[in-house]
């Protein structure tokens, strides 16, 4: 990457609770993160409680209840991501945006003015990416800034 100076470079992050998106900010953070770099550390939130409960059709209280408890599960993700932006020294935001992932990713990259956005990628096979699609794959083609796809050491696609 060519060197930007003293001039801020936002960054988007993706954060999705796996090891992937983990270890994609670690190597962002120990490879290309420069002092002053604005970092968004963007978790777009997939209720899956709900949508893998077979209760969901069944009983109204029963989905509140899910709902629930993935906003509280969500809250402390994004406080847990806010303390890594502290522990790191960096500043920047955590943002939550519900949607399609791949397309908030793109849509929030543009709305902030990023110069990158970052993602981690877990690895799938041809075959199953082929029928479920893969958030980095939109990103890649639908984002009008770099990106950088970071797969996990050791991850092999099948």
């Amino acid at each position: 990457m060519a060197d930007s100076g003293d001039k801020e470079r936002t960054v988007v992050i993706a954060m999705d609770r796996s090891p992937y998106s983990e270890y994609a900010f670690e190597w962002y953070m120990d490879n290309i993160h420069k002092k002053g770099d604005h970092i968004i550390l963007l978790h777009s939130p997939e209720y899956h409680t709900i949508v893998q409960s077979p209760m969901v059709m069944a009983d109204v209280t029963v989905v509140t209840d899910l709902l629930q408890q993935e906003e509280k599960e969500i809250k402390a993700y994004l406080e847990v991501l806010g303390q890594k932006l502290k522990s790191h020294n960096v500043g920047g935001k955590v943002k939550s945006v519900g949607g399609t992932p791949g397309e908030v990713i793109v849509k929030v990259a543009e709305d902030e003015g990023a110069t990158l956005i970052v993602t981690g990628t877990r690895g799938m096979g041809q075959i199953r990416r082929t029928f479920m699609g893969s958030v980095s794959d939109y990103v890649i083609h639908h984002s009008h800034v770099p990106v950088l796809v970071c797969r996990h050491k050791g991850h092999e696609s099948k």
